[in-house]
Parts: structure tokens; C-alpha cells; sequence
């Protein structure tokens, strides 16, 4: 079941809002090494410094270091 969004409302004109800012939440920082990059285990954004590169299904991708579970720790305490 999808839950209603009750940040936006529908206007007369079938437009959802009036202004929005543009752009992403995941902007590029200036350096390499601040950028975000997503997990590929736990889907979660964290910076490319507290990420590593593992071979998973034949391909590198990156992935939360050491692990998901201790990343999340380190963020929350």
C-alpha cells in the first residue's frame, strides 16, 4: 500500500509545487574524497572516504568499510 504524501499538495493547475529548489541532495563536493556514493549492500549514501571497493557478482562495487552494521554504529554513537 503507498502512504499519502502529506508534504505536497495537488494545485488546480495539476502542478505539485510552486517553487522547488533545483538540484540534488547528493551534489558533488569540491573534493573527490567528500563526495557520497550509495552502498552497494545497504543502499545507504556515505562519503567515498568510508567506503571500499569489493568484487561482488564479478564487478566492483562499492561498499560500507568495514561493514554495513559497524558503519551504521559509527554514525549513530
Amino acid at each position: 500500500m503507498a502512504k499519502a504524501d502529506t508534504k505536497t499538495k495537488m494545485l488546480a493547475d495539476g502542478l505539485r509545487y510552486k517553487s522547488k529548489v533545483s538540484g540534488s541532495p547528493f551534489t558533488a563536493a569540491t573534493s573527490f574524497g567528500a563526495a557520497t556514493m550509495s552502498c552497494f549492500l545497504c543502499g545507504k549514501h556515505r562519503a567515498r572516504s568510508q567506503m571500499v571497493t569489493r568484487k561482488i557478482l564479478g564487478k566492483s562495487q562499492a561498499v560500507c568499510s568495514p561493514s554495513c552494521k559497524a558503519a551504521d554504529e559509527a554514525a549513530a554513537g
